[in-house]
């Protein structure tokens, strides 16, 4: 699971970031609501985690602008602020759930994947494509009840897959998925990852789910889903150095 945490104050931000990656999540930090804005319109996350109160924006204005130019990123508020009246304006807004400071770091986590999980369809932490499961819980896959041994890079890749199942996911989708922009090994990784990958699951007869699409990338074959071809790329390529991940 990738992430943008928009949060001003940096302790705060500091001790969240520390909790939401020991949950294996890669967090990316947005300091102000403008920059937030900039990060969602030309990065691809699976979630946004923010704050009301903003040195620049209020966070309501934040949801609003951004649900204003059709992105769909769930966008979960967190706050100190109980009342219910907070709660109503964010949900108006555009949020997908609100969490009261202060709160336990477990519930936080599973209330993420909650959100998450129903974002992409699944209504349980066991996503099943075909005869594949995904334990987001156990980061454990299996194919008709059988463990699949996968590195940490692997299961990152097929999780992602999993969760766009039918959408093509450009080499640099994937990347970017893996590496936020830090570091990034040559392209050609990603081939290599998804050789490995599709070894594995043939072993039990499900080599098959990864397909390429020639030119573009690769999908999670899903018969219920028409193929959708991934259009963020592109929209991720930045030059101003401001809208870098930090982590």
């Amino acid at each position: 699971m990738r992430l943008l945490l928009v949060e001003s104050d940096q302790a705060a931000a500091h001790a969240l970031i520390k909790t939401l990656k020991q949950g294996g999540i890669t967090v990316d930090h947005a300091h102000t609501g403008h920059e937030a804005i900039d990060m969602l319109r030309h990065y691809d996350y699976d979630l946004a985690l923010t704050e009301l109160t903003l040195e620049d924006l209020e966070g309501y204005e934040v949801i609003r602008r951004v649900r204003k130019t059709q992105i769909q990123t769930p966008i979960i508020v967190l706050s100190g602020l109980s009342r219910a009246q907070a709660k109503i304006k964010a949900f108006h807004a555009g949020a997908d759930d609100y969490i009261t400071k202060p709160f336990d770091s477990e519930e936080l986590l599973a209330r993420l994947q909650a959100v998450l999980r129903r974002s992409r369809g699944f209504s349980t932490t066991v996503m099943t494509v075909g005869p594949l499961s995904l334990d987001l819980n156990a980061k454990s896959a299996s194919v008709d009840g059988n463990p699949v041994q996968l590195t940490g890079k692997e299961y990152a890749i097929l999780e992602l897959l999993v969760l766009r199942r039918g959408n093509v996911l450009t080499k640099d989708a994937f990347l970017n998925h893996l590496y936020g922009g830090i570091d990034e090994p040559e392209m050609k990784i990603i081939d290599v990852f998804i050789c490995k990958l599709r070894r594995k699951l043939q072993q039990f007869g499900a080599g098959h789910l990864i397909g390429t699409v020639w030119g573009r990338g690769y999908v999670l074959r899903d018969d219920s889903k028409p193929i959708v071809p991934d259009t963020t790329t592109e929209q991720s390529k930045l030059t101003v150095s401001s809208l870098q991940p930090s982590f």
